[in-house]
């Protein structure tokens, strides 16, 4: 699902880069592998969590790098610059802190001043070619702020690095140590790191052939549903990227359509501001389903939703949909921003479908068969007016206190929506009170976690 130019410095999305025409070379991602753009604020993160641990950011100026969220408890992010991934990063809710985890490319990018041991040079055979642990004896130096649990850097006793792995004992300890490990190392699949700068107008570039193939593939699609449905079309629109790019591959298939907005009552108010952004940038007029009064008089009833009840796609989504069809046009042939690589019931979805709690609305999916990164090129290519939320280190967008979110994504919002978060967390607090249940169930998230079968999301 991805390729990278060494000629070039760009990510790319076929064995041959469209700008230079160098054979590129596939990159290795923990699946599904749906990688996307790291905006400046994603380098910063990352680049801030590596100083303060290793005391060397990871990102250097001007590299372009990607982000791939992989399966985790809360959240983990593969770290892909110069073509390989160079590490990651864990959210620690209990502990409400980031966590580095480098792999040993990492050293293409960065000399740590901090968590590191120095090895006995015959150590090193075993080390790499075993994955053995470093030993007591086998230890030739170890930093002094290394405690135990800390990730550490594995170095020779020229400074090369030479392993990755996990403290099991504070420095002064193994000071003292004469047997015994010291550091378990860790095995990561092979990856191959270069350096060279970029910008993302370069990426698009290198990636142009696919994007052609992709765009025409989509429009030929979106054409040939509508014909086969003598329905009135518009465009399901969220305010996120995937939505975004199929308004432009609506629009050039067929020309000006209508969108599609189901306002809960719970978007970010720059979801709010781009909707109409995009409305009037492309002359697009917007049909609104307003479920707020929903979903508070459902909340009274049940509490807050959760990711094992999700009463609030159905109550605040799908039900002022349907009304909004209903009035407007009676039924309607919409195209929605869904992708297989989101979900695995996604994954499994057909491209033509309708949803049984809405069955005034055929749904088709153009971009369907389209990774992240496809989607966010295709944006760059055309200049697109994407949410500035995504700028802000969120990958996905949809309603502010969407309980499916991560707690670090949950946090990160508390931060930079204060009053939006203030006025969800009085409201979970009159429940926690009204149940008499403890103060953790708000604290920590735990209001997320209902215990009861699931309801399907709608686009969410």
């Amino acid at each position: 699902m991805l390729w990278w130019c060494d000629t070039c410095h760009t990510p790319a999305l076929a064995r041959v880069c469209s700008s230079c025409g160098s054979r590129s070379r596939e990159v290795t991602l923990t699946p599904p592998g749906d990688a996307r753009p790291a905006f400046p604020a994603d380098v910063s993160l990352v680049n801030r969590i590596y100083s303060e641990h290793f005391g060397e950011p990871l990102i250097p100026p001007g590299h372009l790098a990607l982000l791939n969220k992989v399966p985790d408890p809360d959240r983990m992010e593969e770290i892909i610059v110069g073509g390989g991934v160079a590490g990651s990063i864990k959210y620690i809710p209990d502990e409400s802190r980031w966590e580095a985890i480098p792999r040993p490319q990492a050293s293409v990018f960065l000399s740590p001043r901090r968590k590191y041991v120095v090895v006995d040079n015959g150590a090193v055979p075993s080390i790499q070619g075993e994955g053995a642990s470093v030993l007591a004896p086998g230890l030739v130096e170890i930093e002094p702020s290394v405690t135990r649990g800390d990730e550490v850097f594995v170095l020779d006793e020229q400074g090369n690095v030479v392993a990755v792995g996990r403290a099991k004992v504070d420095a002064r300890d193994a000071e003292r140590m004469e047997r015994g490990p010291v550091v378990r190392t860790r095995r990561n699949f092979p990856s191959i790191c270069t350096r060279g700068e970029a910008t993302w107008d370069d990426a698009v570039r290198s990636c142009e052939g696919v994007l052609e193939e992709r765009e025409a593939e989509a429009v030929s699609f979106i054409r040939d549903v509508a014909a086969r449905n003598a329905l009135p079309v518009n465009v399901s629109y969220s305010g996120g990227k995937d939505s975004l790019a199929t308004l432009l591959l609506a629009r050039k298939a067929l020309g000006l359509v209508p969108i599609l907005f189901a306002d809960t009552g719970l978007e970010f108010p720059e979801t709010c501001r781009n909707v109409e952004e995009v409305s009037r940038t492309f002359d697009a007029p917007i049909v609104r389903a307003c479920g707020k009064e929903a979903f508070w008089k459902v909340f009274e009833t049940n509490g807050p939703p959760a990711v094992d009840f999700r009463w609030c796609c159905r109550a605040a989504k799908l039900g002022p949909v349907e009304d909004a069809i209903r009035e407007k046009w009676g039924e309607c042939l919409s195209f929605i921003g869904q992708r297989k690589y989101e979900s695995n019931r996604r994954m499994a979805s057909k491209r033509v479908w309708r949803n049984p709690h809405l069955k005034r609305q055929l749904s088709a999916a153009p971009i369907h068969h389209w990774t992240a990164l496809q989607v966010w090129l295709y944006l760059f290519r055309e200049n697109a007016p994407y949410n500035p939320l995504y700028e802000t280190g969120l990958d996905r967008i949809g309603c502010f206190m969407c309980p499916s979110s991560d707690i670090a994504v949950l946090r990160q919002i508390e931060v930079s929506h204060p009053a939006l978060w203030q006025e969800w967390r009085a409201r979970l607090e009159d429940w926690q009170r009204e149940k008499g249940l403890p103060d953790s169930w708000t604290g920590e998230a735990r209001w997320r976690i209902k215990g009861v079968p699931g309801e399907e999301d709608y686009n969410c």
